[in-house]
């Protein structure tokens, strides 16, 4: 019924993107918004601003040949004024911190 009538709903603590004809248009903070599919207007998609944990475990081999075994506990979550850039440039976010993660305890321990 909300498409019918053009009124989308953003739940709290999201936010949601609109596209007009298939181009970024804007982000759309939580409440009640008219996108009028008439004039090409939709949505792509929703980001959750909450806070998200990651645990990335990681093994390595120390310089005196010993392995380590360190569960690191990432916090994160999306900023709402960078939310069109976690939509459209991160395809896979929680593999992308967990390579950036790793990669950077393996550097430190060795």
């Amino acid at each position: 019924m909300g498409n019918l009538l053009c009124l989308v709903q953003v739940d709290q603590s999201t936010v949601a993107i609109k596209e007009t004809f298939g181009k970024y248009d804007d982000v759309l903070e939580p409440g009640c918004h008219c996108v009028s599919w008439i004039f090409g207007s939709q949505l792509a998609g929703h980001l959750t601003l909450r806070v998200q944990q990651l645990d990335v475990k990681c093994e390595t081999k120390t310089k005196d040949n010993v392995f380590v075994n360190v569960v690191a506990s990432i916090q994160y979550r999306a900023l709402t004024d960078k939310a069109s850039d976690a939509f459209y440039k991160l395809s896979n976010t929680r593999a992308q911190i967990q390579a950036y993660v790793f990669d950077g305890y393996t550097r430190s321990i060795l």
